[in-house]
């Protein structure tokens, strides 16, 4: 699963790793929850392009884009057989590029968030798919979803699930438009090596997505409630 996470990369950050023209200067998002507006990464014919998409992919033939909502991520082991997906997951591929993401552990009644990161702090590109869909007034609504897949070793105690992480050697791949065939892409639904990635916990003000600062990554020795906070 992949229910929220963080970006706070410069524009010439974004642009390096990313291979994308320079884009403004971003506000820095700390919390990003569904149904919230995202920049993502997807091919345009011969380039690379930046946009904004609505997280919580609409299918094209959806009669109400409510059902967003339920589809924030995709199964990787099923995304090619599901129509909500298969479509999108032959011509439709982006990347999210992201700083690291959220996910809880369950502790009796209490769930603990812990942020995964990479060990060298640099992006995180998360494999999504997007799609288009029509308003009654002819308005075109993108959206799109997170691809994940079982869990590595260092995620594995905190939830059974991780978002797919492409490598940055293989961001051609991913988004290439010669590749309609989804079997070619199955090498890179393995979960990203564990060696590479950190967690830790944070305070659960997270769990607000109207909480949105810096302080949400800073790690905690302990739960901090938000009681104790506010």
């Amino acid at each position: 699963m992949c229910g929220r996470f963080v970006m706070e990369l410069t524009p010439e950050l974004l642009a390096s790793v990313f291979g994308t023209p320079k884009v403004p200067t971003l506000v820095p998002n700390y919390n990003i929850a569904p149904t919230q507006l995202v920049l993502i990464v997807h091919q345009v014919s011969d380039h690379r392009t930046l946009d904004m998409m609505k997280w919580g992919l609409v299918p094209s033939w959806a009669k109400d884009p409510a059902i967003g909502s339920q589809m924030i991520n995709a199964r990787s082991e099923t995304v090619a057989e599901k129509p909500s997906f298969r479509q999108a997951i032959k011509y439709r591929r982006c990347i999210v590029p992201a700083s690291g993401y959220y996910e809880w552990q369950h502790e009796g009644k209490v769930k603990i968030p812990y942020y995964f990161r990479m060990k060298d702090k640099s992006p995180l590109g998360l494999a999504g798919i997007w799609e288009e869909w029509k308003t009654p007034d002819d308005t075109l609504l993108q959206t799109f979803s997170i691809l994940t897949t079982t869990a590595n070793k260092i995620v594995a105690p905190v939830h059974d699930r991780m978002p797919v992480i492409i490598p940055p050697d293989e961001y051609s791949t991913w988004l290439s438009k010669h590749i309609t065939n989804p079997e070619q892409l199955r090498a890179l639904f393995q979960p990203f090596p564990a060696e590479l990635l950190e967690e830790y916990p944070v305070s659960d003000r997270v769990n607000v997505p109207r909480n949105d600062s810096p302080e949400n990554i800073q790690r905690v020795q302990k739960l901090t409630l938000l009681s104790d906070v506010w």
